[in-house]
């Protein structure tokens, strides 16, 4: 009984060590680097959450904010791509760093979910990030983040939240954003959702709302002087579903749109990953 024991346990650690090679992998590779939270500069870090306050336990009846914690999945990347078309459903890109590393580690079980923030204008930017399923978590351990991947776009739309905080930056773009907002995503751009085996992409178009442009526009012009912090959850609406739990977090500090990867549009998207992981394609029935 203990040789089996110890081989198992010896399993699991290597299985560990793989998946945090794949993540290290992902997290320093891209045009855009992994930078110090605090000191860093045209690049990207990981704020934790508990500098986000969210709806606590007695929200719906004190509306009573706390600190998000720990976020539910951890970083997986981030890419800042260009290209001379708008870029969708990039995590079925054969030229994918992240989808591709994930591949050869060999790893089925883990999850990814992608944010893709489609940037317009002559040039076509998407800042993607990526956040992954941990060890120990899997996808289902928390039944609102798995309902939401799951769940019809009505749904998603209905949930998907965004905070922000600007942590640095010109007086004129704290003021047109906020020092600290929220808001719907669904709600306020249109958001196509691509659901593959083993991960939920979510394509935001923020050109679908004439005032999220204006203010882009005005951000694009000194986004060499702006620090800020983005974090993605679920809202939760009933008693049961709070807390509220932030799946990710990300810092973009200080970044040069020169820093972007150039991507060919024209290379074709497959639907189909390498990858089975057990769950369900886009094209599935919802549990």
């Amino acid at each position: 009984m203990c040789p089996t024991k110890h081989k198992q346990k010896h399993h699991y650690s290597s299985a560990a060590v793989a998946i945090e090679d794949w993540r290290e992998e992902v997290i320093n590779g891209g045009s855009l680097k992994h930078v110090d939270l605090h000191t860093g500069s045209n690049g990207w870090a990981s704020p934790p959450g508990e500098i986000f306050s969210l709806r606590g336990p007695d929200y719906l009846t004190e509306k009573a904010k706390i600190p998000s914690g720990d976020w539910l999945l951890n970083p997986a990347g981030v890419d800042w791509l260009r290209s001379n078309a708008k870029l969708d459903h990039v995590l079925a890109r054969p030229d994918n760093r992240v989808m591709n590393a994930l591949r050869m580690s060999k790893n089925a079980k883990t999850f990814l979910v992608a944010i893709n923030l489609q940037v317009p204008g002559r040039d076509h930017y998407s800042a993607v990030f990526y956040f992954s399923s941990k060890i120990d978590e899997p996808i289902n351990s928390n039944p609102l983040l798995y309902q939401f991947i799951n769940g019809s776009d009505a749904f998603r739309n209905s949930r998907l939240k965004l905070v922000n905080n600007i942590v640095k930056g010109p007086w004129i773009v704290k003021r047109a954003v906020g020092n600290y907002s929220a808001c719907l995503l669904g709600k306020t751009l249109n958001c196509h959702y691509h659901r593959g085996p083993n991960y939920l992409e979510i394509d935001v178009d923020i050109s679908s709302s004439a005032i999220a442009k204006a203010i882009l526009r005005l951000t694009l012009g000194c986004t060499s002087a702006v620090i800020v912090d983005m974090g993605f959850l679920v809202e939760a609406q009933t008693e049961d579903e709070l807390p509220e739990k932030l799946f990710g977090a990300v810092r973009i500090s200080q970044m040069e749109l020169s820093s972007a990867t150039v991507v060919d549009c024209g290379t074709p998207s497959n639907k189909v990953l390498p990858i089975n992981s057990g769950g369900e394609s886009e094209n599935d029935d919802d549990e």
